[in-house]
């Protein structure tokens, strides 16, 4: 999966947003998946669908930015 909508970050691009904190933010204020643009997002700013399609390097940097470790 690349990107879901045309607004949300390439997945190539990722994990430079996960290292942004101020980029999380954004997404966590607004509510808007990181990649896909859905609402209800994690602390990382990533849905759940998203969330279940992650892998390698992503998964962890996102789960270590949902258990309060910074990525």
């Amino acid at each position: 999966m690349t990107r879901i909508n045309s607004e949300g970050i390439p997945r190539e691009h990722l994990r430079f947003a996960l290292k942004n904190p101020r980029v999380v933010a954004d997404a966590r204020r607004i509510d808007a998946c990181l990649m896909c643009r859905r609402s209800k997002v994690n602390v990382a700013g990533i849905c759940e669908y998203c969330y279940s399609q992650l892998d390698g390097e992503e998964l962890i940097m996102v789960t270590r930015l949902m258990s309060g470790v910074d990525a």
